[in-house]
């Protein structure tokens, strides 16, 4: 593993609506990596729910580990937070741009044509809406999708996208989410198309598992999912 990784700011502008998106690119330093076996790959980390206080620094942990893993990482403030202008929604529907634009960007500027899409909270949901939108896009993570009734009620219409999206998915939830239960989560992704993956962490609650103590857990997770595709 390298012993260092590079962070520089950019700002995406959104092409649909001119939103403009604070945007972090975390690089591998210039030691050799020997894990990575594909340099046109990109790792583009979405945040939880901006409503409730989401933001990019939540997903900082996770992707500067994996810059210093080799991978290129970027994080962004979605509409309305940070220095990111416009405003945030209540359904994360207007979001979907946001991950379209800072996507299409990656592979246009950085010329990282290979992009796996991860979704935290409710970050999972617009993430997983963009999923098939975006060519790029190999394959998808989340990380606590918040599949529950009530949860639904806000982002149950992204459900449908990717379920049927026929690229890689990685679904991590710990078995004491408060926001959706072990049969839930299974249950929807019965009818998931493609390959579907599980990983359940035993004893563990939404916002834990969110939290810092697990972003070692979570990269170890996210780079044996990389190594499989």
């Amino acid at each position: 593993m390298s012993s260092e990784f590079t962070l520089e700011s950019f700002t995406v502008e959104s092409s649909d609506d001119g939103v403009k998106l604070h945007t972090r690119l975390f690089k591998p330093g210039p030691g050799v990596i020997d894990d990575v076996k594909d340099n046109n790959f990109a790792i583009v980390l979405v945040h939880p729910y901006s409503v409730l206080g989401g933001s990019q620094g939540l997903l900082k942990g996770i992707a500067s580990s994996l810059a210093l893993h080799g991978y290129t990482a970027i994080t962004f403030d979605m509409r309305g937070v940070g220095k990111s202008t416009g405003r945030p929604s209540l359904t994360g529907f207007a979001e979907i741009k946001d991950v379209v634009a800072v996507s299409n960007w990656v592979s246009h500027s950085l010329s990282l044509h290979k992009i796996l899409l991860i979704g935290s909270s409710a970050g999972a949901p617009i993430a997983g809406s963009a999923v098939d939108q975006i060519q790029q896009v190999i394959a998808y993570v989340s990380i606590g999708y918040p599949f529950g009734i009530t949860a639904s009620i806000l982002f149950g219409r992204h459900h449908k996208a990717i379920l049927k999206s026929p690229k890689p998915k990685l679904f991590i939830m710990g078995t004491q989410d408060g926001f959706t239960s072990v049969k839930q989560l299974k249950n929807k992704l019965k009818s998931a198309a493609g390959r579907v993956e599980i990983h359940l962490i035993d004893g563990v609650g939404h916002f834990q598992m969110e939290g810092p103590a697990y972003d070692a857990y979570m990269v170890d997770l996210i780079l044996k999912f990389i190594q499989s595709l």
